[in-house]
């Protein structure tokens, strides 16, 4: 393999700890939860989705438009998961926004632990990497913030480029951007939107999502596209 494009979310990184991550809201709200009241509004607001975790169990027609463009534009992703977010009443004015502001800073999400070793065998072995993501907001900063920008070669975000996985269109454009055949790239990741690769002629590895904090298995990309 010459090139190996990763899935964000799931893949590289997880997101905070849903019962942290409502904390964290409220305090930048002036709000301070006793966590019997953050578990009780995480499991709520889980329920109604969260960007980076469960589907929602039900979109309110109102933001049925919003949540059908969300990996498209910004402005739809940001509305999209805020207007789900207001949907639980939580009695604290800016909670939805502050909730949506975690996703953009480093500090709401945690990368896999063995998410930088593998990228930085990869870049040691002259394998060429792009991070390929369904998102509605820039994920540079992030990588650059976690020490792992220097190891990633290109990104191709679905709302920069006006396409999602699993359209193949996608995965043809990472390859482009990296200038290597599809047939010497390996797409890995853990849905099966992330196996539309295989459609654009590229080897697939999906790997079941772990808990934050935890392991992922990304070991196994270096078996598959480092040589021994």
């Amino acid at each position: 393999m010459e090139a190996v494009l990763f899935d964000f979310h799931g893949t590289l990184a997880q997101v905070e700890e849903a019962t942290a991550w409502v904390t964290a809201a409220a305090a930048a709200c002036g709000t301070a939860l006793d966590r019997i009241r953050a578990t009780a509004l995480a499991d709520r607001l889980l329920t109604a989705g969260r960007a980076g975790g469960p589907l929602p169990h039900r979109v309110p027609p109102a933001l049925a438009e919003l949540w059908a463009d969300r990996d498209l534009y910004p402005h739809a992703h940001r509305g999209a998961y805020t207007g789900l977010a207001a949907t639980v009443d939580a009695g604290i004015d800016g909670f939805a926004d502050a909730l949506y502001e975690r996703l953009l800073v480093p500090e709401g999400w945690v990368p896999y632990p063995d998410t930088a070793p593998t990228l930085t065998a990869l870049r040691a072995a002259g394998v060429r990497v792009g991070v390929v993501s369904n998102i509605g907001f820039d994920l540079r900063p992030l990588f650059t913030a976690w020490g792992l920008a220097d190891l990633v070669d290109g990104y191709v975000l679905s709302y920069e480029v006006g396409r999602c996985k699993p359209d193949p269109g996608i995965f043809l454009h990472a390859c482009g951007m990296l200038a290597v055949d599809p047939e010497r790239v390996l797409m890995v990741g853990d849905t099966p939107a992330d196996a539309g690769a295989v459609a654009a002629g590229c080897a697939v590895l999906v790997l079941p999502p772990g808990e934050a904090g935890r392991p992922n298995g990304l070991g196994a990309v270096l078996d598959l596209a480092v040589p021994s």
